[in-house]
């Protein structure tokens, strides 16, 4: 299994969703359309999660980059 990292290529926001999806072979659309739920029903709990996975998470850097 690949490690876990941010998508430098394929981000929204921060590309935590676009590298957790990649990692475990998930629809990066699907991942956030669920993430974006369960923010709104949980009352933000899993923004959170986000922004700490946002923090600790290196972005993967792309072929493109120097």
């Amino acid at each position: 299994m690949d490690k876990l990292y941010r998508s430098s290529d394929e981000k929204q926001i921060a590309g935590v969703c676009a590298g957790t999806a990649h990692m475990f072979d998930l629809n990066v659309a699907g991942l956030r359309c669920t993430v974006a739920l369960v923010a709104v029903f949980l009352t933000g709990a899993p923004a959170l999660v986000y922004c700490m996975l946002w923090a600790v998470l290196k972005e993967r850097p792309t072929a493109g980059r120097g």
